[in-house]
């Protein structure tokens, strides 16, 4: 098997909310569920018609290129007791993720300016790489990890 890419889908309570998010990050919607004919998608869509899954695409991606992240609303990676070891942890159906850059500090000063919260300030790691974590407002956490200074 030959792996081109991995798109992880993360599970939102908000999807325009997260594509806000994302966007205060230099990060583009790609698309949304139902645009271009892929389906009928208003089952997905909540009672404000807003669509219950998008794409994301980083700012360094071309359409359909590159780092992608799908946001999806109460279906693939939903919260579920059933599935998720323990429930009543804080980060419950949390995920986390590492993201790769060459300069940790700007993006940590970026996250700042556009009030991201930031769990953790850029610090070199015993592992030798700089590291910085954000969380999404749904718990997701983001490790933004680059070369030592």
């Amino acid at each position: 098997m030959h792996v081109k890419a991995i798109t992880p889908i993360l599970n939102v309570s908000d999807v325009p909310a997260s594509i806000q998010w994302f966007e205060k990050l230099g990060w583009h919607r790609g698309f949304t569920w139902n645009e271009g004919g892929m389906m009928d998608a208003s089952a997905l869509r909540n009672e404000h018609g807003d669509a219950g899954f998008a794409g994301m695409c980083a700012n360094t991606a071309a359409e359909g290129t590159g780092p992608q992240i799908f946001l999806c609303r109460d279906e693939q990676g939903k919260r579920d007791p059933d599935t998720t070891p323990d429930p009543n942890r804080e980060d419950y159906g949390a995920v986390w993720m590492s993201w790769w850059i060459d300069d940790v500090d700007a993006a940590h000063a970026e996250c700042v300016t556009n009030g991201i919260e930031i769990v953790r300030a850029p610090a070199n790691m015993p592992w030798h790489v700089r590291e910085c974590l954000i969380r999404h407002p749904d718990g997701h956490c983001f490790r933004i990890s680059g070369p030592v200074k």
